[in-house]
């Protein structure tokens, strides 16, 4: 198999982060129509005209098993949708699909020659999204477009500083734009129409955009820009260090995070002085195009970024010929090794993470407080189905929790989770016949055996396509003993699902090696979490790993992407951050220090021998 044919395979933007084991689900749902004649790229529509068509839609029309999606217990305010809104989450079906285009050259286009990919609902399998497609023999003006920022970029420390200035007041308005209810509103429904989350965790990905935003506005965008000075070593001389663009950028991103994980990125490339082009999963495409509406009217200069639509070899093929200077992948650890190979390591790479959280000897006496622990674990494991590259892959529990009721309450949390209020709900890059094979497969070692779920949601009675994946909750215990025993056992307990599924062990204080040497044969170190108040047992586990975002102390967590800390991995040259300062600099700028030498020179200065 060609190399090109692996990327088409894994998707090169479709595989989210944590995907590292598995091949993507469902890759024949994608149909593309070509017709000699593009679709027409819709302008801007009224609110009223929004409001009408969503009102003409109010009979559901794409029923979601017995239940229609109105008739859930999901919020369903009626709310008219933003001004620059195309599209109405509410309505989307497949009588009034949405549209995504793309954007080359400062202008929204149509696929190649008419190119059309549907997109399924996740929920129905009905068709309900239409996204432009741009094929192999259209790339040739997103090429030339990106290639028309310089390498010294769009702007730089010496070069159109207004542009600093620019983006605080564009991320200001933005920002502004977001905190209104309606918007706010329209982002989370859309959100959980293309990649189904509970409301709670669809809007919580808004406010953390929003709040990112707020942080960047102003002067700020120039403040990632400090530069710093050092003394020479005679008069006249003075070292500078400055933080210099990439230039033509690339960015790919998943689709677990439709909003927060693009935007941030993309403003972090912007803010610096880069020209990005964008490409997003197909199947969440619809939130970008929508985001990139809201830019628009907040400022953003049309030309400044190109968004593209298409499959996954395609875009190995634009980042083969475009040669960017930088290409950002947050997605699979074997597509990242792929691009880090092909595009002579120019990469940045937020990937994959088999994250553990390490319960501590120090159990609390207090109830509540093991109810809180549970309840993180639970969310941990199982919000937004698992599907986040942060979600506890394991928990390694000391002995003395074993007689707590720990389990039992993990256990009665995860079977509150359900359909109808997407607290639990489909998984778009792993099947549940794959999920359902390796807790068979688990179930085979030694010594393991299922603590709960294990079984496809609702019996199998839900409407969600096969393509996908639909499974209850699922947690197994692996003895550390017969996990740690042989490298085939290690691998099949540390193959990450990108689902609602964990491994649950426990340790005792003989076998803390174990436990050691497991979190050192670990490939990926994303996040972290170690629960336990105690300094001695914090110093060990901290001192001995290395994952790039680790909570320690009695509320640890592993899952958190928000504004106010970095987040990604450690351990890795490659390694892209998010949200902060740090993270943008490190991501989206590189170094580059100009050392002034004015002189004068000496009066009594001689030429000197050759030396």
């Amino acid at each position: 198999m060609s190399l090109v044919q692996k990327l088409g395979a894994m998707r090169v933007c479709a595989c989210p982060r944590g995907s590292r084991m598995l091949p993507q689900a469902g890759l024949g749902m994608r149909k593309i129509h070509s017709d000699s004649k593009a679709p027409q790229v819709p302008t801007t529509p009224s609110r009223r005209a929004n409001h009408m068509a969503a009102n003409t839609n109010s009979k559901d029309s794409w029923s979601h098993g017995e239940l229609t999606w109105k008739e859930k217990k999901l919020p369903c305010v009626t709310m008219r949708t933003p001004s620059f809104a195309t599209v109405d989450p509410e309505s989307l079906s497949p009588q009034k699909p949405g549209k995504v285009h793309n954007i080359v050259n400062g202008e929204w286009v149509g696929g190649t020659g008419g190119a059309i990919s549907e997109v399924l609902d996740p929920l129905t399998g009905q068709v309900f999204i239409e996204c432009a497609e741009v094929l192999e023999d259209g790339l040739n003006p997103y090429i030339d477009s990106l290639l028309k920022c310089p390498k010294y970029g769009q702007h730089n420390p010496f070069h159109e500083v207004e542009r600093y200035l620019q983006y605080g007041a564009i991320s200001a308005k933005a920002a502004q734009m977001m905190a209104d209810p309606e918007t706010e509103h329209f982002f989370a429904r859309l959100i959980q129409r293309v990649s189904p989350k509970s409301y709670a965790q669809a809007k919580g990905e808004v406010v953390v955009t929003r709040k990112f935003l707020e942080n960047y506005s102003g002067d700020q965008v120039r403040f990632l820009a400090r530069s710093f000075g050092v003394p020479g070593d005679h008069q006249g001389q003075m070292s500078q260090g400055y933080r210099w663009p990439y230039g033509p950028v690339a960015i790919v991103t998943p689709f677990n995070f439709p909003l927060e994980i693009p935007v941030l990125q993309l403003m972090g490339a912007l803010y610096m002085g880069n020209k990005p082009i964008l490409k997003v999963d197909h199947k969440v495409a619809i939130v970008m195009d929508q985001f990139m509406r809201l830019l628009h009217s907040a400022g953003m200069p049309i030309e400044d970024v190109d968004f593209i639509n298409c499959e996954g070899e395609v875009m190995h093929s634009f980042l083969l010929r475009a040669r960017p200077r930088n290409t950002l992948f947050t997605g699979s650890s074997r597509v990242a090794n792929l691009l880090a190979r092909d595009l002579d390591g120019r990469v940045k790479v937020e990937g994959a993470g088999f994250d553990w959280k390490v319960l501590g000897p120090d159990v609390p006496k207090d109830q509540n407080k093991i109810d809180y622990i549970a309840h993180v674990c639970d969310q941990d494991a199982y919000a937004c189905s698992g599907q986040k590259c942060s979600a506890q892959s394991i928990v390694l529990m000391h002995k003395n929790w074993h007689d707590t009721n720990i389990l039992d309450t993990m256990k009665d949390l995860a079977s509150q989770r359900n359909l109808e209020d997407l607290t639990v709900g489909p998984t778009l890059s792993v099947t549940t016949e794959q999920t359902l094979n390796h807790v068979e497969a688990l179930l085979k070692i030694p010594g393991a055996k299922l603590l709960f779920g294990g079984k496809e949601l609702k019996d199998g009675k839900h409407s969600i396509p096969k393509c996908f994946g639909a499974v209850e909750p699922t947690a197994v215990f692996v003895p550390i003993s017969e996990m740690i025993r042989s490298p085939k056992a290690f691998a099949l307990v540390t193959t990450e699902i990108f689902g609602p599924f964990q491994i649950v062990t426990e340790f005792s204080d003989e076998e803390m090696p174990l436990l050691l040497e497991g979190l050192e044969r670990l490939d990926e170190h994303l996040t972290a979490a170690v629960v336990s108040n105690d300094p001695t047992f914090q110093q060990t586990l901290l001192s001995h790993s290395v994952n790039g975002t680790t909570y320690c102390g009695l509320r640890a967590r592993t899952t958190g992407a928000p504004q106010n800390h970095w987040f990604g991995p450690a351990g890795d040259p490659r390694a892209a951050g998010i949200g902060t300062k740090e993270a943008i600099q490190l991501t989206w700028s590189c170094h580059r220090e100009i050392i002034q030498d004015i002189g004068p020179v000496p009066k009594e200065w001689t030429i000197p021998a050759r030396s």
